[in-house]
């Protein structure tokens, strides 16, 4: 089963297939596998999921050490560059919402809300690519699971959702929690200014294909800021499930092929201990079946 990444090789972004640590270029197992044409971005292959699918099975195939990048030579980036849009699930969890001062909620009486973030400049890779956003001083952590679409979706019944989706994988949505809040106007909430800054949806470190993924509602999230474990959940606590968010999102817009949805978080955010994130902290953020993704606060630019 593959994996896809992206890496910087050479001062350019490398479409790869990842294998056990190793990185192996689309185009080098394009000329070996005699399949001339395709897209040599990870974001091509959306154009036409069905057929680069079914190309990226045969291409696993000749992944063999001498197609392989050179191990020094590379640097991880974001998966995929760029994302369509990003859609992320507000208060997802019900531990999350018991933590942030909502217990005892029942599905029922919830209703799923998204916010968006810019895909070209809020997503970045492992490493230390994450810049405070200026003035904040309540920077917060949250690790979700991330899936991309590989299937045009609108007004999909939640029965099929899942049938939309081509990858999963490990995102981490970064909040200025003060800039979110403006209780002194009508409108309480700012999510752009809360959610919306550069650098704040770290993604990878490797799409899985969603076949690899016998039930995203069945993996474990975990968070750890400086070595100590703040998030320790399963995506079952979600209060909607994937595949109600792809078809609640969907009734409201199309969802097109390489767009992203982040699913929501579980308890362990910095928010109600009002404990916060520094310049050079570490965050590494794990989801079980996919990988870890690894990223170190820089300051403000």
């Amino acid at each position: 089963m593959f994996a896809l990444a992206t890496v910087e090789h050479r001062g350019e972004p490398v479409a790869c297939i990842e294998d056990g640590g190793r990185y192996y270029p689309l185009t080098t197992l394009a000329r070996a596998a005699n399949r001339p044409g395709l897209p040599t971005t990870v974001a091509g292959l959306f154009a036409d999921w069905p057929r680069n699918q079914d190309n990226l099975h045969a291409l696993s195939a000749h992944c063999t050490p001498a197609h392989a990048l050179p191990a020094d030579s590379v640097q991880v980036l974001a998966p995929l560059l760029y994302p369509g849009k990003i859609l992320c699930a507000g208060a997802n969890y019900f531990d999350h919402l018991a933590e942030m001062g909502m217990p005892g909620a029942k599905k029922e009486d919830q209703r799923l809300f998204f916010f968006m973030k810019p895909p070209r400049n809020a997503v970045v890779g492992p490493g230390a690519t994450v810049h405070m956003p200026i003035g904040t001083q309540a920077f917060d952590w949250e690790v979700e699971l991330a899936l991309v679409i590989g299937k045009t979706a609108r007004n999909v019944p939640v029965e099929t959702a899942l049938q939309h989706v081509a990858f999963y994988t490990v995102a981490i949505d970064f909040s200025a929690r003060d800039h979110n809040r403006a209780p002194e106007t009508f409108y309480k909430l700012d999510w752009v200014a809360g959610k919306g800054h550069d650098t704040c949806c770290p993604l990878g470190p490797r799409l899985v294909p969603a076949s690899a993924i016998a039930d995203p509602q069945n993996l474990g999230l975990r968070l750890w800021v400086n070595g100590e474990r703040k998030q320790d959940g399963r995506s079952s606590d979600m209060i909607f499930s994937v595949a109600e968010q792809i078809a609640t999102a969907s009734r409201i817009m199309t969802l097109d092929p390489g767009d992203v949805l982040l699913s929501g978080t579980p308890a362990g955010v910095g928010a109600p201990k009002k404990t916060f994130l520094k310049v050079g902290d570490q965050v590494e953020a794990e989801i079980e079946g996919i990988g870890r993704l690894d990223v170190t606060i820089q300051p403000s630019r």
